[in-house]
This record gives structure tokens, C-alpha cells and sequence, in this order.
């Protein structure tokens, strides 16, 4: 008998799931997460789970990984002191970017300062043409005494950026023997391995991040695997990257800019598995955890990616699950300004101190207090009793910096603090929905994080939406997510060619390498051969236009230039309206996907409903109109599947808990989702008023 352990480390709770390959059955924990040093409390959360589970380590065959080590590295500014070595004329191409503003009319907005200073970035003087013949050959002893310059400064990474390498990488591949000479043990990123594709500006951006992860990266890994090691756990350790797929130890120290947005990718992936199984294709995911909300939109059951992002400021260019981010979770810290405005975050009390309620110290009020004072969550404990809850404080930090200073009632003042935060993640809904031409009635809210559900009800009639899914233990779903995810990477080459009969022939044997390269990483990932898929794409644009779009190819083998242009027209349209008659079409990038598939087990809800799931009542507060509701407290894993509830409600489970308004009702389906829908649209619009 074997389990698959999925866990994903959060600013504020570390959550596992863990699959008994055997039975299928799914069992879920959490503990407090350590900012300081992220591997403790997974080491912790292992252990409480195979003594709690009386597992023998040795029985655990899988771990998969969620983090945000690096893309808080980015935001802190705590990486590593880092070196360029740069085309000779380009060293300031790291500053100058786009020479666009953060924001168009705020002047106060700036961009971050470069991760590497300009003393730093040096000029080596060599140049490859764009067709990615030789105009200047690599001065070696240029190389040589950057290299010295460098030790003088102790950087710790080095990046080798130079001109149109994603055509000819054999300079950066030289450069690189060269400081392997110099500078032995210095971790050092190509771009030309890291991003070959054009673009200089996003191509180096994208390589500094890379480069400045790496260090510090590789000790967070080597502490982990010592950690894991130390527990007995001979399991092989895989890591989400910002695509949603999984990939080896040995592949996150190579590419470490991957995972910026590693767990709550997974909490994507585990959300479109959730509405697959629970018949629902067009999903907006709300994930809210202690210190921010992620939202993203998954269409026809497949989730929506991007590859231009920014990480903390800069850009990156891989490829990302589309996330929309904004600084607001159970931890948000609210405030009355200046001029007598309440806001509510971007500021988070985060797992030190936390929320006034957690009683670690936290002096300032948050959405958890205001959920505390209007009784929608436990007044005592939270977590299965391990999170003891100071409710007096709540009240008392919430009448004295919001109640006390506006002038009003204690309730008011805690329902303001939870309509802004709606409010505000109404506008994060919007940018991944509305804003891309999604009509946001055809989808369904799936609500997860330790947050997620607390919030859903007062989210969708904010935004319009009539039907919310909470899955099982929802604020361990990035987790669960983990091990519904397939092992991917994905290879892009740039080419830049008229797509022309004559130049066909040569863009299929780019693509025929490119799914070799794949297959070759598909077997150092030891991925069966049965289980493996290769998807290709290619970029395309009009002659002359600026932006480019996929095209998806079915069938290489089948495919013809006349195909592939008719495509390409017909995608064209579809996204902006119309296409430009003859135009010629020119491709961008060859992209491919490897893949490998993972079994992804979905256990239904058996065994249940023997125990009453009424564990009592308690009032909760659902805004002036209403007011204050007498609501049954249920217990989540006592719901027997085709159970009903009409609202109001509060159903409790360890990872989180879901309120359903008096305007709401729910149905437990057979995989134990809740279900939520509207049913009193007079009740509804006492809610609204």
C-alpha cells in the first residue's frame, strides 16, 4: 500500500493531502507555516501526518510541492548577489526596459530598482547577427577578467545574456566553460537555456530572475530533502511550476523562475479537475488564503495561460496559469485613512503576528476579526481545536480603529470590512473574466483556500454569480491539486520566418528536434513511455504586426503550410474580428509541451450519515437589513452525499468554513462538493439593500 503526499506552503498555513493509492481515500491537515524556514513546518506537517495516519515512511511513494520561496525572494529583495555578463553596448538594457511607466499617470509609481546594480552588469565584447551567424567572435579574455571583477564583488550567480543567443547559444555555452574555470561553484543561468526566444529586454529580465533564485533556491531544496530524508521518506520530491505541471528536484535548481507561481497554479489545476468531475466546465477560481486572493478563469475545462507576467515588478516571460492577484486575505489588515475612508489591505498581518483573534501578538484589526465579531466563524477555535480564538480581542481592536474612529456600530463597522474586501475581489473577478470577454454569468464561483468559502456568498452576489462550488477540505486544495497535476515542461525555440512552402519543410524539422529534446526530458523525469504526450503550438502574427498568437497543431505530421495559415486566419479572427487578406503570415516561436500523465484519483462520498451533522447554533450577522440570524452550525464530513440545506447555514470542516445566506440553498453531490445556488430572490434583495 502506497500514499501520495501533496503539500503547498502559504504565507500563513502549510497544507497537506495525502492519497491512499490503494483505497483512494483522501485525508487533510495543515499547520502554521515558518517564513523563516519554509522546510520546518512541512518537516513538522510529514511527521503529524504518519504518526497521526500510523504510516510507516517507507509507504510514502510520492511528494509533490507547492512554494513560494521564490517568488518571495523577489518580492523581499533577498536572492543573490548577482553578476552580468553582457553583448558590449547592452548593459543598460536591464534599466531602460520598454521605457514605459508602471502606470501611465501617477508619477509616484515606480519601477523597481534592477536586481543586479550597474557596477555589476559587464560588457563583453563579441556579437551574433539575428540570422545567428558569427559578426564578432567571444573575446575570451574579455570573459576572463569580467570573471575576476566579479570574485572582487562576491557575487554568488551569474547571468550570460547576449545578443540574439535563443539564434546561436554557442558564445553563452563558451562564456560559461570559462567561468566554470574562474568562478567554480558560482551558479550561472544562459538565456539562451533559460528563455531562447527574442525579445532581448523580457529574455533578460527573465534570466536575472532566474539567476538571482538560484542560490538561495538550491539551499531551500537541500535543507528540504535533509528534512524529508531525516523523517525516512525515500519518496521522489516533485514541484509544481507556473504551468500547472510538475518537474524533478534537478529541474527546479536549473530553472528556479518557473515556480513564481507554484502553488497557486496547482490550486488551478485541482479546482478544473473538481468542476470536471463535478460537471461544471466554465469555473471562475477564487483561492483566498491569509495574505492574498487568486483568482483565474478556466474555460471549457481547461485553465487559461499567459506568458508575459511580472514577478514583483519585473517581467517574466514563461509560460504562467493566468492568476490575477490582490492583497487581500483572512490576514488583510483594515484601516481608516487620513481622510476618514476605511480600506482593507494590501497590507497583512501574515502568520507573525496574524490576526488580533489568533492571539499572537497582532495589535492590528483584519477580515479574520470581522468574521470572528460577526460570528461566521468559531468564537473559540479554529482548526480542529489547535487554533484557539481570542473573540474579546477581535471585538475590542475592531470597535477601537474602525467602530470607534467612524463613528458607528461594532457590526457595521466588522460587515464594512467584509463588503470592502468583496468589493475589492469583485475587481480581481472582473480583470480575468469581463475584461477578457468572458461573460461572467455562464460560469460558476469554485471557492477554496482557508478563506475562499468564508467569502464566496458575499463574492457572487457581488459579481453576479448564481451557482458557488466548495469542494472537500477547500483550504487544502492547492495541496490536492498537487497530485491531480501531470509532470510538464515546456521547450520554445524563435524562429522568425515567413511561413512560406519553401521554409516549411525547415519549421517541421525545428518542431521534430524540439519533440526529441522533450521525449529526452520526459525519460531523465522517468516518465513511462505509456503515459507520455508531446503538444505543440506555433506563434504566428501578420507580416508586420507586433503581437503574435498560438496556434494549436494536431497532427505534425498531417500539417501543411496552407493548413497552418488557414488556422492561423481563422484564430485570428475569432480573437480580434477580423483578418487581413493577403497579408503574409510570419511564425514566431515553436513551442512544445511534454507531458507526462499522472493518475488523478477522485473518491466519492461513502459511509456517511450515520451522525447528526447539527453541532449546534450560533448568531451570525448577515448585514443591516437582515441582521442577526440564529444559524445552524453543521459539521462538513458528517453531509451525506444528496444531502439539502436550505440558509442560512455555517458548515465547519478542519481546513475552513463556508456561510450560506438566508438567500441560499446547497446540495451535497456524490463527490462531497457543496453546491450552493440561490433560492429566495426576495431574500436576496434584502441582503443587497
Amino acid at each position: 500500500m502506497g500514499y501520495r503526499i501533496g503539500f503547498d506552503v502559504g504565507g500563513t498555513f502549510t497544507d497537506f493531502t495525502i492519497i491512499n493509492d490503494e483505497s483512494g481515500v483522501v485525508d487533510y491537515f495543515k499547520v502554521s507555516s515558518t517564513p523563516d524556514d519554509p522546510s520546518a513546518a512541512i518537516e513538522s506537517g510529514l511527521a503529524s501526518l504518519i504518526e497521526n495516519l500510523e504510516i510507516s515512511p517507507d509507504q510514502v511513494s510520492h511528494l509533490g510541492h507547492g512554494t513560494t520561496v521564490a517568488t518571495n525572494m523577489a518580492i523581499e529583495r533577498k536572492g543573490a548577489r548577482t553578476g552580468l555578463m553582457t553583448t558590449r553596448g547592452f548593459r543598460d538594457v536591464l534599466e531602460i526596459g520598454r521605457q514605459t511607466r508602471p502606470h501611465l499617470y501617477n508619477y509616484r509609481v515606480r519601477r523597481p530598482e534592477p536586481l543586479i546594480p550597474r557596477h555589476l552588469r559587464l560588457e563583453i565584447d563579441e556579437r551574433i547577427l539575428a540570422d545567428g551567424s558569427v559578426h564578432r567572435p567571444l573575446d575570451e579574455n574579455a570573459v576572463r577578467a569580467a570573471a575576476r571583477r566579479l570574485v572582487e564583488s562576491d557575487i554568488e550567480a551569474v547571468v550570460i545574456c547576449f545578443l540574439h543567443s535563443y539564434r546561436n547559444p554557442s558564445h553563452e555555452r563558451r562564456a560559461r566553460e570559462i567561468l566554470a574555470e574562474e568562478l567554480p561553484g558560482v551558479y550561472v543561468s544562459l538565456s539562451s537555456e533559460v528563455l531562447p526566444e527574442f525579445r532581448e529586454f523580457e529574455r533578460l529580465s527573465t534570466t536575472v530572475l532566474n539567476a538571482y533564485m538560484g542560490p538561495r533556491m538550491q539551499r531551500y531544496l537541500e535543507k528540504l530533502l535533509t528534512r524529508v530524508k531525516g523523517l525516512g521518506i525515500s519518496a521522489n520530491l516533485d514541484t509544481v511550476h507556473s504551468n500547472g505541471g510538475l518537474m524533478s528536484v534537478a529541474t527546479v535548481r536549473e530553472m528556479p523562475v518557473r515556480t513564481c507561481v507554484s502553488g497557486p497554479a496547482a490550486g488551478v489545476i485541482g479546482a478544473a479537475e473538481v468542476g470536471r468531475t463535478a460537471g461544471f466546465r466554465n469555473l471562475v477560481t477564487f483561492d483566498v488564503g491569509g495574505t492574498s486572493t487568486d483568482v483565474s478563469i478556466i474555460v471549457d475545462g481547461q485553465p487559461l495561460f499567459a506568458s508575459d507576467r511580472t514577478v514583483a515588478g519585473f517581467p517574466v516571460r514563461t509560460p504562467m496559469v493566468d492568476i490575477h492577484v490582490i492583497g487581500a486575505g483572512g490576514g488583510s489588515i483594515a484601516a481608516v485613512d487620513d481622510a476618514g475612508s476605511l480600506k482593507v489591505g494590501p497590507k497583512s498581518a501574515g502568520a507573525v503576528p496574524g490576526p488580533v483573534a489568533y492571539d499572537r501578538g497582532g495589535t492590528a484589526p483584519t477580515i479574520t476579526d470581522a468574521n470572528i465579531v460577526l460570528g461566521r466563524l468559531d468564537q473559540h477555535s479554529l482548526l480542529d481545536g489547535r487554533l484557539l480564538i481570542n473573540a474579546a480581542g477581535a471585538r475590542a481592536v475592531i470597535q477601537d480603529k474602525v467602530a470607534g474612529p467612524l463613528g458607528i456600530d461594532l457590526e457595521d463597522a466588522a460587515y464594512g470590512i467584509l463588503r470592502i474586501a468583496a468589493a475589492n475581489m469583485n475587481r480581481a473577478i472582473h480583470a480575468v473574466s469581463t475584461e477578457k470577454g468572458h461573460d461572467i454569468r455562464e460560469f460558476a464561483l469554485i471557492a477554496y483556500g482557508g478563506a475562499g468559502p468564508l467569502h464566496a456568498a458575499d463574492l457572487a452576489r457581488e459579481a453576479g454569480i448564481n451557482t458557488i462550488i466548495v469542494p472537500r477540505e477547500p483550504g487544502t486544495l492547492c495541496a490536492r491539486g498537487i497530485l491531480l497535476s501531470d509532470i510538464t515542461m515546456d521547450f520554445v525555440r524563435s524562429e522568425l520566418m515567413l511561413a512560406t512552402p519553401d521554409i516549411w519543410r525547415e519549421v517541421i524539422a525545428v518542431l521534430r528536434g524540439m519533440h526529441d529534446k522533450a521525449e529526452a526530458w520526459l525519460t531523465r523525469e522517468l516518465v513511462p513511455d505509456s503515459e507520455r504526450r508531446i503538444e505543440t503550438m506555433i506563434d504566428a502574427r501578420y507580416d508586420g504586426q507586433n503581437y503574435e498568437l498560438a496556434v494549436v497543431v494536431r497532427d505534425l505530421a498531417k500539417l501543411s503550410v496552407d493548413g497552418f495559415v488557414a488556422e492561423f486566419k481563422d484564430r485570428h479572427k475569432r480573437e480580434y474580428g477580423y483578418d487581413i487578406e493577403g497579408r503574409a503570415v510570419e511564425i514566431v516561436n515553436c513551442r512544445v509541451r511534454a507531458v507526462g500523465r499522472i493518475e488523478k484519483a477522485h473518491s466519492r462520498l461513502e459511509g456517511v450519515g450515520g451522525e447528526d451533522p447539527k453541532t449546534g447554533e450560533r448568531n451570525a450577522f448577515f448585514g443591516r437589513e437582515i441582521g442577526w440570524r440564529q444559524t445552524p452550525v453543521l459539521r462538513r464530513e458528517r453531509l451525506p452525499a444528496g444531502m439539502e440545506i436550505q440558509g442560512p447555514a455555517i458548515v465547519e470542516e478542519m481546513s475552513s468554513t463556508t456561510v450560506i445566506h438566508p438567500s441560499q440553498q446547497v446540495i451535497v453531490d456524490e463527490f462531497g462538493n457543496l453546491i450552493i445556488t440561490r433560492s429566495a430572490p426576495h431574500e436576496e434583495a434584502l441582503e443587497n439593500a
